[in-house]
């Protein structure tokens, strides 16, 4: 059986961990002290989950070069993500703008749904494990060593550390210095979603 390394316990890397850990032994790291501290104020506490509208509709809100994602849209839908999280247990409800919320209102709820799967599939979570250096031989990652000089190896890599956006919570940009590390052209990353400062 592979070792499967996930490096960022936010929703993409809970959910690499699930779908990895079906045929492989996972190890979740994440430099945080808590998965998905994201998750908790999205949605302003309530977690949009997703949206049910068609899924043609999606890329008339998306900027730039929306077909981009055609393939990730309609490999992995709205109604996948929708059924992905009834599946683990969690009730979900639409409202106005066809956003897609779990009943309760409580992002809680989905981060809880996730721990509850981890923890069933048996995927060993590395929390206040922030990644120091990604190691490599022979143009090959071989392991990771983390802040505390641990070495964690393993074979395949899944870097799932988000962008820039909240640093706050864990998003400091780390992606794309592994990235880079690892030999990928980064384009410097701009601003979407940003305040409006009026003086």
């Amino acid at each position: 059986m592979d070792t499967v390394v996930i490096i960022g316990g936010g929703p993409s890397g809970m959910m690499a961990a699930i779908a990895a850990s079906q045929n492989n032994k996972v190890i979740l790291v994440e430099k945080n002290e808590k998965l998905g501290k994201k998750l908790y104020i999205t949605g302003k506490g309530r977690c949009n989950i997703t949206n049910s509208k068609e899924i043609s509709e999606f890329f008339d809100f998306i900027p730039g070069n929306p077909h981009f994602l055609y393939i990730a849209l309609y490999t992995f839908t709205n109604e996948d993500t929708m059924n992905f999280f009834k599946n683990l247990g969690v009730t979900l409800k639409v409202e106005r703008g066809d956003r897609v919320f779990p009943e309760s209102d409580k992002a809680s709820d989905i981060i809880n749904a996730f721990y509850n799967e981890l923890e069933h599939r048996k995927v060993d979570i590395r929390l206040n494990s922030a990644v120091k250096e990604i190691i490599i031989e022979n143009d090959k990652i071989i392991g990771i060593e983390l802040s505390n000089t641990t070495k964690v190896f393993g074979d395949h890599f899944i870097l799932c550390t988000g962008g820039l956006s909240y640093p706050l919570t864990g998003s400091t940009g780390d992606g794309f210095k592994f990235a880079k590390i690892m030999g990928h052209k980064v384009i410097t990353p701009l601003p979407a979603l940003i305040p409006i400062v009026t003086i």
